[in-house]
């Protein structure tokens, strides 16, 4: 399989899907550029191997509307000083413009389209759109992960246009699926997940997922008052999913007919209301008062969770064990982050996914302290869910 890193970019013009969805403030300033700087070796790759590189991305919802506060001119300038080189701008992805422009544009040379939502055609995935954007260009490189999860035309469609030895992944989508192939297809053991978050329900699929694949499996944020209410504890006015209580019995089962080691918290610390300043003391999980509620795992809990994961050879986060935004309630996922950067340092291979657990990390500044923060959202839950990615599909095969 042709890889950015062995293909001749030499004379040929690569179009570029990159996820450039930045944040920009009321002045159409970035406020947050990580996705622009994690795409800038991929760029670089394709200018030094002696080609030219057409920038195609999405930013904001204009559905399908020319809005110019979802301009990529805003961040064009932006891209300019990332890359160190003047950015040729296209006001259409598609239009003469875009065409004119690209033929135009010589090795070494960087263009950058305008947005691709601009046309509905993008987020239905049309053929003819897609054809347009590729006859572009000479070859194909999908560096965006986080809208793999996404048959759009750009993102999938636009494979079927090249020849097997003329589309590729960008440094990006190679890193997102090295580091999911670690965990879900070749785990150093034992492999541990960490499953944390408000509701079962927005897991469940992935939790059914990962019991074929972990040796153990940590339930952790208020999805536990399900399973502890399931059993008949009480939990006072903890976030609850009664629906789901029969589903959690279920899973429990499951969890042990598949030999998975299901560890939940045994303590909590409980607040008389969900505020930084509440009462806080702790107590056993199936035993809150009424009037208080659960928002952090406690201290017997925090030290079972601990020993799980030093012990681990691969380690999932995804989602916190407690309400990590109130400081009163951060030290169960400041202590599990700490004992996956420990494990980490011994040789553990740890990947951090899904909003709240990168928020987490960054928070308690330990990014540097485990092997790989995915940024992907809806892309990286999918894959965790065991469904095949429309962008990775279109290239893989």
């Amino acid at each position: 399989m042709v890889t950015i890193d062995n293909f001749d970019f030499s004379g040929k013009k690569a179009i570029i899907r990159v996820d450039f969805n930045v944040p920009l403030n009321d002045k159409f300033e970035i406020t947050d550029d990580t996705r622009m700087v994690k795409a800038v070796p991929t760029i670089k790759k394709v200018l030094e191997g002696g080609g030219s590189a057409i920038i195609m991305s999405h930013l904001g919802r204009p559905k399908g509307e020319a809005k110019p506060e979802f301009s990529l001119k805003h961040i064009s300038g932006h891209l300019a000083d990332l890359l160190g080189l003047e950015i040729k701008f296209a006001d259409d992805c598609i239009g003469a413009s875009a065409v004119e422009a690209a033929a135009a544009l010589q090795a070494g040379e960087v263009l950058l389209l305008e947005n691709l939502r601009y046309y509905n055609e993008e987020t239905e995935g049309d053929k003819d759109f897609a054809g347009k954007l590729a006859a572009l260009a000479d070859c194909y490189i999908n560096d965006a992960f986080g809208t793999a999860h996404r048959a759009h035309a750009s993102t999938a469609i636009i494979a079927d246009f090249f020849a097997s030895d003329a589309k590729m992944f960008g440094d990006i989508v190679n890193s997102e699926l090295s580091s999911l192939d670690a965990v879900l297809a070749s785990p150093k053991r034992p492999l541990t997940a960490i499953m944390g978050g408000a509701k079962v329900s927005s897991k469940i699929t992935i939790i059914k997922n990962m019991l074929d694949k972990v040796d153990n499996l940590i339930i952790g944020g208020a999805m536990k008052f399900t399973f502890i209410k399931a059993h008949g504890g009480q939990i006072g006015g903890s976030l609850v999913e009664d629906d789901y209580l029969e589903l959690a019995l279920e899973i429990e089962k499951e969890a042990k007919e598949k030999g998975v080691n299901l560890i939940m918290a045994n303590d909590v610390v409980i607040a008389d209301k969900f505020a930084a300043d509440a009462t806080t003391k702790v107590c056993p999980i199936d035993a809150i008062p009424e009037g208080w509620l659960g928002l952090d795992a406690g201290p017997e809990s925090v030290e079972r969770f601990k020993k799980v994961i030093l012990e681990s050879g691969t380690i999932l986060w995804n989602g916190p064990v407690g309400v990590f935004e109130m400081e009163a309630f951060a030290g169960g996922s400041k202590a599990v982050a700490e004992a996956i950067g420990e494990a980490t340092a011994k040789g553990a291979f740890s990947l951090i996914g899904g909003g709240d657990s990168v928020a987490c990390i960054n928070q308690f500044g330990m990014a540097d302290q485990v092997s790989y923060i995915s940024t992907a959202g809806g892309a990286l839950l999918e894959s965790l869910e065991g469904k095949v990615l429309p962008g990775v599909a279109a290239i893989r095969g």
